[in-house]
């Protein structure tokens, strides 16, 4: 499938989130992407429930702390990284409301922009 491969565009808050990351995390999640701009789901990557179809969610675990980083396929061209944050509490694997919130409101204003 050469010639295939989406670009990975960022929204910039969460790439300035991505960033925070430990490096291993970075390189994991950026694998990831890549799969996922081949046109392929990574093993860690799984679909988020309730925001759309096209929107997925990798998490991982990382020295006690968990690390997600959520993006979209199905927005324009590009994979689009909407959202990426570290969940501080470590009770159960839900996403903080809070957390959905701001992919909500991501999502609609990246729509806004690529209409």
């Amino acid at each position: 499938m050469e010639g295939k491969t989406r670009t990975i565009s960022w929204l910039k808050p969460a790439r300035k989130d991505f960033d925070t990351f430990p490096p291993d995390v970075q390189e994991q999640i950026i694998d990831a992407l890549i799969v996922a701009a081949r046109g392929e789901k990574a093993r860690i990557a799984k679909p988020m429930t309730g925001l759309g179809s096209g929107v997925f969610e990798v998490a991982l675990s990382y020295r006690g702390d968990a690390y997600r980083t959520v993006y979209a396929v199905q927005m324009g061209e590009d994979v689009w990284v909407i959202h990426a944050f570290q969940k501080k509490s470590t009770q159960g694997i839900k996403t903080p409301q809070r957390e959905i919130e701001v992919i909500r409101e991501r999502i609609k204003r990246l729509k806004e922009m690529l209409k």
